[in-house]
């Protein structure tokens, strides 16, 4: 089974809708992460949008692609290589994708292309954030990273989308998943973990607005604009 397959396969179990699907999800802690609350999310859509990596997301008012075949996607490609005219979309969200692509910057322009003159790109990336393959798993950004890759394209704002605690969550719980041998272990220990740090996140909410918060910020942002 190639990488492509096993992720279609593992985004149809957590859409399950049988008795293990049920208890799985009932089974789930909360995510152990807030949204920063200042990260803007009000730049204008427009009649055609593009959500790129939204596999097992409802992405109302875009067109959803991703490289799985799953319920929800629109257009199975590439990111390297969209299929679509050149200025078509008035806003183009990449929400953590570009550690997942072998050529990020080949991302990068194509975004750029495919952004109407006037339009706006959402890219999200991890910095702190742990080994994780959907498919395979490559690199972390910086924002000057992000920055360095984009082109033509104007920031027009930048930042934390989660901070320092959600860090030192994730890690915590895939160290304590680390002690255990056996799979059922581990899953088990990633729930009961889950269920009781979870509360914690909420920190964030105070930390976003130290201006250190992006020494070990989890995932980062910014908002472009093309000329």
């Amino acid at each position: 089974m190639d990488s492509v397959t096993e992720l279609e396969e593992l985004y149809r179990r957590r859409a399950s809708r049988d008795w293990r699907g049920r208890l799985r999800r009932a089974l789930t802690p909360p995510v152990p992460f807030v949204m920063n609350p200042a990260e803007p999310n009000d730049f204008p859509l427009g009649r055609w949008n593009l959500y790129i990596g939204g596999a097992g997301r409802r992405v109302d008012g875009y067109v959803n692609l991703d490289i799985a075949a799953v319920p929800g996607v629109d257009v199975v490609a590439d990111a390297e290589r969209l299929p679509f005219r050149d200025g078509v979309f008035q806003r183009v969200e990449c929400d953590a994708v570009l550690e997942h692509v072998r050529r990020p910057e080949q991302v990068m322009r194509e975004i750029e292309r495919v952004s109407a003159a006037g339009g706006y790109a959402h890219v999200v990336t991890p910095f702190c954030h742990p080994f994780h393959e959907y498919p395979k798993d490559y690199r972390r950004f910086t924002l000057d990273g992000l920055k360095q890759m984009a082109g033509e394209l104007t920031v027009v704002t930048e930042g934390w989308r989660t901070g320092p605690t959600a860090t030192m969550l994730v890690f915590a719980i895939e160290y304590g998943k680390l002690l255990f041998p056996w799979r059922a272990w581990r899953l088990a220990c990633g729930g009961v973990m889950g269920w009781v740090l979870w509360p914690l996140r909420y920190l964030d909410l105070l930390l976003f607005r130290s201006a250190r918060a992006g020494r070990i910020g989890n995932h980062c942002y910014l908002w472009l604009r093309k000329k």
